[in-house]
């Protein structure tokens, strides 16, 4: 699975990297073995891929657990330096000391000499005055007193390092000069600093993007929120409107234009423009622009867009007749999930029966409606026009209006009350079928 969140702060580094003739680096940081399964390293792979970041974008991917050696030379310099100490304290000896379950680590083995050895984890030593200062081009300097900071974990008790450690170390070995990502990791900017001075290096630009948000103002969660990149692909959403999507939350292009080409987007992106209040993740806004994605595609793409969702359809389809209601549907569509639904009446041997729409569809006159109906079309040139003003004519006849007239038709023949242009579809579906649909239909309500 691919956090939407992770997402967005790649597209942010990738613009950032494009506008300013840098290199993207894809690590994957599996230090921690148990969170890790190359099933989901390729899922992020995919994930970058069809947002436009293939192999030709980034350097990569990096394996943080390839770097294992220099990891541990680093280490060994943190304790020959004498900036760092093990440790064998559980957490229920830090609050019995401390009496207070939320109070972080007392330092109480800083100076007891402990060397390696089972259940014995090596901590940092954090300063214990003065400040760290983060430079954030979004936050500006936020100031830490290194008092507060705790000795923080850097190698677990079998030896295998943190993130925070690894994460320094290879930053430092691959040139890493900027970083973005989301402001959650921001209390742990110090602590990487801290590492960095510590084993000689210049610290990079962090900038912390905000926090993502659902309807609720609650930060996004996989338990509870679809935050998946790969549920919306499933869904029907285009790469290209996603990633428009993705870029807007928390910043904005010139002249408060949504529907922005990527391109325009890099030459335009400047993180430091990025807002630092949380961003809404709105469904409904994207599912807006999705659908402006859709209505803007060439009609070839349409057609093949919507290809995988009629294979996994309940029938099979016939390419020739979609590609006639294609151009009806595309205007129609804010996903491309929803064409099954849409064109489903074309292909399947009855219309779909849809209770609610049958008893809205099918009011008194009805029945005298579709008898007329399937008089008149009886011998009527079967194209869109002639049938139109032919039912019109039904519905002139019983002091109706189009609408009212064509619902009982539309139900009859589609199975819905709401679908593609009526006499389009037809004119499409054939005079046969058409006949036989309203003539069931009618025998359904006079039985």
């Amino acid at each position: 699975m691919f956090h939407v969140g992770g997402a967005r702060s790649a597209l942010f580094n990738w613009a950032m990297a494009k506008q300013s003739g840098g290199t993207l680096v894809l690590r994957i940081e599996d230090t921690d073995a148990s969170r890790n399964s190359p099933e989901w390293t390729e899922g992020i792979i995919r994930a970058l891929a069809w947002l436009g970041m293939d192999g030709g974008e980034y350097e990569g991917p990096y394996f943080q657990s390839a770097n294992a050696d220099k990891h541990q030379t680093a280490v060994r310099t943190l304790i020959d330096a004498g900036l760092a100490y093990y440790c064998d304290c559980k957490r229920e000896d830090v609050i019995a000391r401390t009496g207070d379950q939320h109070k972080g680590y007392d330092g109480f083995c800083r100076d007891r000499g402990l060397g390696p050895g089972e259940g014995r984890a090596l901590r940092f030593r954090t300063p214990d005055e003065g400040q760290t200062v983060v430079v954030d081009l979004l936050r500006g300097k936020p100031v830490f007193e290194n008092a507060v900071l705790e000795d923080f974990v850097i190698a677990r008790a079998d030896g295998s390092v943190t993130f925070l450690l690894a994460n320094a170390v290879d930053d430092m070995s691959q040139g890493i000069t900027h970083v973005v990502r989301g402001e959650e990791h921001l209390s742990n900017a110090p602590k990487q600093q801290l590492l960095w001075e510590a084993l000689g290096g210049t610290p990079p630009v962090w900038a912390h993007v905000p926090v993502i948000v659902n309807e609720k103002r609650q930060k996004l969660s996989k338990r509870r929120d679809k935050v998946a990149l790969e549920d919306y692909r499933a869904e029907g959403y285009l790469a290209e409107a996603m990633r428009n999507y993705l870029m807007l939350l928390g910043w904005a292009p010139s002249n408060d234009r949504e529907i922005v080409p990527w391109d325009v987007m890099v030459d335009e992106f400047r993180i430091e423009d990025v807002n630092t209040s949380p961003a809404f993740f709105d469904v409904k806004k994207l599912r807006a622009i999705n659908g402006d994605y859709i209505r803007a595609l060439p009609i070839e793409r349409f057609v093949a867009e919507c290809q995988p969702f009629l294979e996994e359809a309940p029938f099979s389809y016939d390419p020739t007749t979609f590609d006639q209601l294609a151009p009806l549907a595309q205007t129609r569509l804010a996903l491309l999930s929803e064409i099954v639904e849409m064109v489903d009446f074309a292909f399947l041997d009855e219309p779909p029966f849809d209770e609610q729409s049958w008893n809205k569809g099918m009011k008194e006159p009805a029945a005298e409606i579709l008898a007329a109906a399937e008089e008149a079309y009886r011998d009527a040139p079967w194209e869109t026009e002639e049938l139109k003003t032919r039912l019109e004519a039904i519905g002139t006849a019983h002091g109706l209006k189009l609408g009212k007239t064509q619902a009982p038709v539309r139900v009859a023949v589609t199975g819905r009350t709401v679908g593609l242009p009526l006499f389009e579809s037809l004119e499409i579906l054939g005079r046969e079928r058409t006949l036989a649909r309203i003539a069931a239909a009618r025998a359904k309500l006079t039985a």
